[in-house]
């Protein structure tokens, strides 16, 4: 199950200009062993499901767009920060980004897979795509807190994009939205060429995709010279 970006808050927003709105969301940041994430961790544990957890993370001097990625043990086995913050807009303006990014081997049902976190806007850049393909990512998960579709000034050119990346990277990725009103939904799954595999709607709901993990490992292995950084 993947989540929303900062969904501790819910990617709430504060007025740039007052200071006491500004400090109340910076102290409204949970640490990454605190009961925000081990709620998380039991609940994955309880049911035998992998999560990301997505949360504002406390730090000095400021906090951090960050995501978890916890196994169905309910171990913690990544911890991402989001690299290239929106820091022209609040929130993120109040946030420090991320430095690197790194994979983990998860395990399913269905073996193991090698999976990366990209939060966001992370996705637009290439110099995370590179760190991740380096470390043999299989599957991105991506939260994410954006149009997706119905964005006024770029329509549904976000959805190209993350088609685009699995296509030239070779490997799935998957973004999860907020619902209407807050964004438009939409979360959705693409395989490694770049292939819609499911779409949620602008609602409330649960969107499911299967990975065809063997597919994936076969086109790494035949388009290699895509995945050469």
């Amino acid at each position: 199950m993947v989540f929303p970006e900062m969904f501790s808050n819910g990617y709430s927003r504060f007025d740039p200009e007052d200071p006491v709105a500004r400090q109340a969301w910076i102290d409204a940041a949970v640490p990454i062993d605190g009961a925000f994430v081990k709620g998380f961790r039991e609940a994955a544990r309880r049911h035998g499901l992998a999560m990301v957890a997505t949360f504002l993370e406390g730090g000095s001097p400021k906090p951090f767009n960050a995501a978890v990625l916890i196994d169905s043990r309910g171990e913690v086995v990544l911890h991402q920060r989001k690299r290239h913050v929106c820091f022209f807009d609040a929130p993120e303006e109040a946030c420090a980004a991320g430095e690197t990014s790194s994979v983990a081997r998860l395990r399913t049902e269905a073996g193991e897979v090698t999976i990366g976190i990209m939060i966001c806007m992370d996705r637009e850049f290439p110099d995370v795509t590179s760190d991740l393909v380096r470390d043999g990512a299989e599957v991105i998960l991506v939260p994410n807190s954006c149009p997706l579709v119905d964005d006024p000034a770029v329509g549904d050119v976000r959805i190209a994009g993350v088609r685009a990346l699995a296509f030239q990277s070779v490997l799935g990725v998957a973004v999860a939205n907020y619902p209407a009103p807050k964004d438009d939904g939409r979360s959705f799954a693409v395989d490694a060429l770049g292939r819609i595999l499911s779409m949620g709607g602008p609602q409330p709901e649960l969107v499911f995709a299967d990975f065809d993990l063997d597919r994936i490992r076969v086109l790494q292995t035949e388009d290699w010279f895509r995945r050469v950084r």
